[in-house]
């Protein structure tokens, strides 16, 4: 990964005025990947916006981690499950059209 696909750990906390031991807390719960390029962490930009998700929970709405992980482990089950009807729902229009 390339250093302009990344974004400095340190700015991001700067930007945000948030603690980079949430940063890390994140890492060991397996929500966030972060990156060690010559001793400076980076979060690479993909991840920006689900990042900014997860400040907002447990910063302006007071969600511990362990409420942060399941709402986003139920997230991203409503999401296969939407994907998994939409797929449904092109198979009953194949049958649907015959």
């Amino acid at each position: 990964m390339q250093n302009e696909e990344m974004i400095s750990a340190d700015e991001f906390c700067i930007h945000y005025n948030i603690e980079k031991s949430f940063l890390y807390s994140l890492k060991d719960s397996g929500l966030l990947e972060i990156t060690m390029v010559e001793e400076k962490i980076f979060v690479p930009v993909h991840q920006l916006s689900q990042l900014e998700k997860l400040v907002r929970l447990y910063y302006e709405m007071d969600i511990n981690l362990e409420g942060i992980e399941t709402i986003t482990y139920l997230l991203q089950r409503m999401n296969e499950m939407q994907q998994q009807i939409i797929h449904l729902r092109n198979q009953l229009s194949i049958y649907e059209n015959e």
